[in-house]
């Protein structure tokens, strides 16, 4: 593996542990700490359920990481984004893939704790998700990725909708 390839592996690491980790272990983690939900609760149907959605959460994440590496030559990371835009894969389907695999997880993690808490943070997450796409993230991109852009976000909703 060349050199430029384990950098660009290890930044997306790097980011991945401090960002999304952050989201969808530090703070459920201590959202459920706070508000005594914290223990494993009896492993019932809705803990299988819950399962499910993670697994595909996990699959999300890494499959679009895989793209920003190959295709985009970069990281989620709004300091060194891709160099090239990214419309393939899931991007086909979705604008947001990531924000969708981590709010996914967060919607699991308040199915599997059967916590009301974990759900509220999962809106709340949206809520800045959806601000940061909007105010930052789309401006950005277009800036960026010009006309390209433009085209892609006629084809591609933001979201799933």
């Amino acid at each position: 593996m060349s050199n430029v390839r384990v950098w660009l592996l290890l930044k997306n690491l790097l980011f991945t542990v401090f960002v999304p980790g952050t989201v969808t272990v530090l703070v459920p983690w201590r959202i459920l700490v706070r508000t005594g939900w914290g223990t494993i609760p009896d492993i019932g149907w809705p803990q299988g359920l819950a399962l499910f959605p993670a697994a595909t959460a996990l699959g999300i994440y890494l499959w679009c990481v895989r793209d920003f590496m190959v295709v985009g030559r970069g990281t989620p990371a709004p300091i060194d984004p891709p160099k090239q835009l990214v419309a393939g894969g899931l991007y086909r389907v979705t604008r947001n893939p990531m924000y969708v695999g981590v709010l996914s997880l967060i919607a699991a993690e308040a199915l599997f704790f059967a916590s009301p808490w974990l759900l509220l943070y999962a809106v709340a997450v949206f809520a800045m998700f959806h601000a940061f796409v909007v105010f930052y993230e789309e401006p950005t991109l277009r800036r960026l990725f010009g006309q390209a852009y433009v085209d892609y976000t006629m084809r591609v909703p933001r979201w799933l909708w």
